[in-house]
């Protein structure tokens, strides 16, 4: 099995933006992290981040038959990208929506998630973890 795990922008500056939002963890913890579940599943995984809409669209694009499920933290596309949406639903892969904060405990127009259309689930509030929770879910069976 191989996941994707995508990031957009501004999660490159996680432990310098906004720390009492997102924590103190780096983004190079966060990769670590995500690397070191991927070993103890056995799964392939491959890291992405892009501060560009389009190299986003690109890369899902490109997971098209090379992938068996995406994890994806749109960032503040989130709120607005119908082109994302567009993206996962062509590709047609397993997506996984993760956000480090509680959207919903936030600001009114981070209610609004145009990607959570295309996905199997939404997992907001765990902090880093929540992408090791998605990658679970989608490798499926025990832990």
């Amino acid at each position: 099995m191989k996941l994707l795990v995508i990031n957009g922008p501004n999660l490159n500056m996680l432990g310098i933006r906004e720390p009492a939002v997102y924590g103190v963890e780096t983004f190079d913890t966060l990769c670590k992290k995500v690397r070191e579940h991927a070993a103890e599943r056995g799964v392939d995984v491959e890291l992405y981040q892009s501060n560009h809409e389009g190299d986003l669209i690109d890369r899902i694009q490109l997971a098209y038959g090379n992938v068996d499920g995406i994890v994806i933290n749109p960032g503040g596309y989130t709120h607005t990208s119908v082109a994302l949406l567009d993206a996962v639903k062509a590709v047609g892969i397993p997506t996984v929506e993760v956000h480090i904060s509680d959207v919903a405990a936030r600001e009114e127009f981070r209610q609004v998630s145009y990607i959570r259309a295309a996905c199997i689930a939404t997992i907001a509030g765990h902090g880093l973890n929540g992408y090791t929770e998605a990658m679970d879910l989608l490798i499926g069976g025990d832990k």
